[in-house]
C-alpha cells in the first residue's frame, strides 16, 4: 500500500511538471512583417529553420534545460529584401519550453497613412522608394468611421490600419490593399474609454492598446489575426495617471510605456505575454517634465526619450530591460527651446527627431550618445509647416515625415544616415485633409 501511494503522489508531481521527462524543452515564437522569400533562422549557430509565413515558430530541434539557446537570422529575406530583427532571443532553458521570440521584418516605406481630424477623414498615399515622395491612392482621402481621428497604427504584418476617433470614442479598424495601400473598413469600431488619444500595437501583432486621455486609463483588446478586429481583455481598462496622451513598446513587448501629461510623468506597465493584461511595475510612475505628450524608445531597448511640451524639454532615460524601471540620464532633461510636440528615433538608434523644437515650426535632429544615451543637437534645425505635432521615420530610416496641424500639410525629409541631417524631398510639403495630427507609415 504504501509503494502504491508513493508511485500514485509520484506520477502526480510528474503531471504537475507538464510530463517532461526528457529534460527537453521547445524552442520558439512569433514572425511579424514577412513578405520577401529565403529567410532562414538558428539557434546557436545551427538547427536551421526555414520561414515562408508569418505567425507562430517552433525550431524543429529541442533545447536541454539548463543550455543557453541563442536565435539569429542566418539568411534576410529578399524579393522584396528585407531586414528581420530577433528580440527576446537568448537566454537558459529553466524547466519551461520557450514561446516569446519575436521575429519582426521591416523594409521600405510603402504607404502612408494621415488621421485629418478636422475633416473626419484619413488621406492615405503611396511611397516613392527612392524619392520618398508622396502620391495620393486611389479613393483618398476615407471617410472616417467614427467622428475626429486623432492617431492611427499599421499593424506589423502591414495588413490592417487602426485608427483612434476621440469625439465618437472609439477604435475603429480598416483592411489595407496590399498592392494599392487602398482602405476598407473592417467590422464596426470597438469602444474605448473617453478621449481616447493614442494607439499602439504589441511586436507579436496580438494586442492593441489605447490611451483614454479624458478617462485616465489605457484599454487592451486581443487582436483577430484573420479579420484584424478586437475583442476588449474582461479586465480592461487599466488605470494609469492623468490625461495618458502616448503610448511606447519596448522592443521586446514586455513593458508598456504611457505618458502622463498633466502628471509630467511616465506610467510602465508590465505585459503578460500569455494575455495582454497589464500590470504596474515597481517604481512607476517615473518622473518627467511638465506636460509629458510624446515617448519614443531605441531600437534595442535601451534608452527612452519623452517630449515635455509645457517644460519645454526632454526627458532622457536608460532602460532596464528586466524590470522595465526608468533612470534618468545624467544632464537630463535636455532644455529644447520651444514646445517638443513628437519624437521620433531612427531605426539604427542612433539619432532622435523632435518636431517643434529649438523653435518653432522647426524639426531637429539629435545624436544618441552610445554610452549613456544622452543627446546632442546634430546640425542645424530645418523648418516644417505649421505646428508640426506628428513625426516618424520610415522602416528602413530613409526618410522622416511631419504631419503639420495648422498648414493641413506632410513635410517628408531624406535623411542623412550618417549625419542624421534633413533635407527636404522635391515637391514637398505634400497636401492632406483638415488638422492632419497623426502620421503612420506601413
Amino acid at each position: 500500500m504504501k509503494t502504491l501511494a508513493w508511485m500514485t503522489v509520484a506520477a502526480a508531481g510528474l503531471a504537475m511538471a507538464g510530463c517532461n521527462i526528457t529534460g527537453k524543452y521547445s524552442l520558439g515564437g512569433k514572425l511579424t512583417g514577412l513578405m520577401g522569400q529565403g529567410l532562414v533562422l538558428q539557434d546557436n549557430s545551427g538547427n536551421d529553420l526555414d520561414l515562408a509565413s508569418n505567425g507562430a515558430f517552433v525550431f524543429t530541434g529541442t533545447v536541454s534545460n539548463g543550455d543557453a539557446y541563442s536565435v539569429t537570422v542566418k539568411t534576410q529575406p529578399s524579393n522584396p529584401a528585407q531586414t528581420c530583427t530577433v528580440h527576446n532571443g537568448s537566454g537558459t532553458i529553466d524547466k519551461a519550453d520557450v514561446a516569446n521570440v519575436i521575429v519582426s521584418c521591416t523594409h521600405a516605406g510603402r504607404f502612408a497613412y494621415v488621421a485629418n481630424q478636422l475633416s473626419n477623414n484619413l488621406s492615405a498615399y503611396s511611397i516613392n522608394s527612392a524619392s520618398g515622395f508622396l502620391t495620393p491612392v486611389s479613393g483618398s482621402p476615407f471617410a472616417a468611421s467614427g467622428t475626429t481621428p486623432v492617431s492611427l497604427v499599421v499593424d506589423p504584418n502591414g495588413q490592417f490600419l487602426y485608427v483612434v476617433e476621440n469625439g465618437s470614442n472609439d477604435v475603429s479598424v480598416y483592411s489595407i490593399d496590399s498592392a494599392t495601400g487602398a482602405l476598407a473598413a473592417a467590422g464596426l469600431p470597438s469602444p474605448t474609454g473617453s478621449g481616447p488619444d493614442a494607439v499602439i500595437v504589441d511586436p507579436s501583432d496580438r494586442y492593441l492598446y489605447v490611451a483614454n486621455l479624458a478617462s485616465n486609463s489605457v484599454s487592451a483588446y486581443t487582436i483577430d489575426s484573420s479579420t484584424g478586429l478586437l475583442t476588449e481583455l474582461s479586465n480592461s481598462p487599466f488605470a494609469v495617471g492623468a490625461e495618458p496622451s502616448s503610448l511606447k513598446i519596448d522592443p521586446n513587448g514586455n513593458f508598456l510605456y504611457v505618458t502622463d501629461f498633466s502628471d509630467g510623468d511616465v506610467a510602465v506597465l508590465a505585459i503578460d505575454p500569455a494575455t495582454g493584461s497589464l500590470s504596474g511595475i515597481s517604481g512607476s510612475p517615473f518622473g518627467a517634465g511638465a506636460g509629458a505628450l510624446s515617448i519614443a524608445i531605441d531600437p534595442a531597448g535601451t534608452f527612452a526619450y519623452v517630449a515635455n511640451e509645457t517644460a519645454a524639454t526632454i526627458s532622457e532615460y536608460s532602460i532596464n530591460a528586466s524590470t522595465g524601471g526608468l533612470t534618468m540620464v545624467s544632464g537630463s532633461p535636455l532644455a529644447t527651446g520651444t514646445s517638443p510636440e513628437s519624437l521620433a528615433v531612427d531605426p539604427a538608434g542612433r539619432f532622435v527627431y523632435a518636431a517643434n523644437v529649438t523653435a518653432n515650426n522647426q524639426v531637429a535632429a539629435y545624436s544618441i550618445a552610445p554610452v549613456g544615451g544622452a543627446l546632442t543637437l546634430s546640425g542645424s534645425p530645418i523648418a516644417a509647416g505649421a505646428f508640426p505635432i506628428s513625426i516618424v521615420l520610415d522602416p528602413s530610416g530613409q526618410f522622416a515625415y511631419v504631419a503639420n496641424d495648422n498648414s493641413n500639410d506632410i513635410s517628408v525629409y531624406a535623411v542623412d544616415t550618417t549625419t542624421g541631417v534633413l533635407t527636404p524631398v522635391s515637391h514637398s510639403p505634400f497636401g492632406a485633409g483638415i488638422e492632419p495630427r497623426s502620421i503612420a507609415i506601413d
